[in-house]
């Protein structure tokens, strides 16, 4: 009776911990946190102080990644922040699924900046009244992958400052800052609630505000160039549309010019255009290597 008392007890105890390794511990969140992931944003933001940070989770028995996690360890420790070794699963509930690489971080989220905020550029001295500044201007980006994208090129490429329209547009997300490579952690972005206003200021101050246009023929009353044509003799805003609809016919309608990308074949109808980050990764490629040509 003894042996089959200690039988039953010995099976409930295997059933009761399977059923644990199954659910994953219920981690309790600090209020207004949000939980970034992937090795660059966890990075970055441990070595900035634009968030407060709660706790760092990382995966237990990293493997190969060892030396990173110790790495991790180290920058935790200089900023105070408290270190939980989990396992993958609990990492995996943490980011709802998302590709983690076995770092996961809770921190206050990272907001926009407001333009008012905003250091005022210096557009140079008497002697050089072109300082080439270049700023990329976001209308209604709402995927976080592209925005995330968008950062991480136009942080790479040298643009000066990234300004994205309020309605329609997609916060700062964790999903953003692990797409953008952690750029996000380390570029401020700007957000304005009067696009059209902002642009009409920045005209009147001596700025070329140029759009982008998939499709050529779409564009009426405001003439379309090649981007490789696009000759910089001023500040320069370049003003990317929505994943959709491309700019608004307000927003185009303020544009001095609009830039194409020209294809480098015949297209086939239903593919004719790019991906938003791709198309402003080429164009803003091509109008930063002018900056790096003629020297600040």
């Amino acid at each position: 009776a003894n042996r089959e008392s200690w039988s039953w007890r010995e099976d409930d105890f295997s059933k009761a911990r399977k059923s644990l390794e199954r659910k994953p511990l219920s981690i309790e969140r600090t209020k207004g946190s949000e939980i970034l992931f992937g090795i660059a944003p966890c990075s970055l933001a441990l070595s900035q102080s634009r968030r407060d940070l709660f706790r760092l989770f990382l995966k237990e028995n990293s493997g190969s990644r060892r030396r990173v996690m110790s790495e991790f360890v180290l920058q935790a420790m200089a900023r105070g922040v408290p270190v939980h070794h989990v396992k993958r699963r609990e990492l995996d509930a943490l980011c709802r699924g998302q590709v983690h690489q076995g770092v996961c971080l809770e921190a206050t989220p990272l907001r926009f900046k407001s333009l008012e905020e905003a250091e005022k550029p210096d557009l140079g001295d008497e002697e050089s009244p072109n300082r080439q500044l270049i700023w990329l201007v976001l209308e209604q980006i709402q995927d976080p992958m592209n925005l995330g994208a968008l950062l991480r090129s136009a942080y790479f490429l040298g643009v000066d400052r990234v300004v994205t329209s309020q309605r329609n547009s997609c916060p700062l997300t964790p999903t953003v800052s692990k797409a953008s490579s952690g750029a996000m952690e380390v570029f401020d972005v700007y957000s304005t609630d009067d696009l059209r206003g902002f642009l009409k200021a920045k005209t009147a101050e001596g700025w070329e505000v140029v759009g982008t246009v998939s499709q050529p023929e779409d564009v009426e009353n405001v003439p379309v160039i090649s981007c490789l044509e696009f000759q910089w003799n001023k500040p320069v805003i370049i003003v990317i549309g929505s994943e959709g609809d491309g700019l608004s016919l307000e927003t185009q309608l303020l544009c001095h010019r609009m830039l194409a990308i020209p294809p480098g074949r015949a297209l086939h109808p239903g593919i004719e255009s790019l991906n938003v980050s791709v198309a402003t990764g080429i164009l803003l490629h091509s109008i930063c290597s002018q900056k790096l040509k003629h020297g600040d």
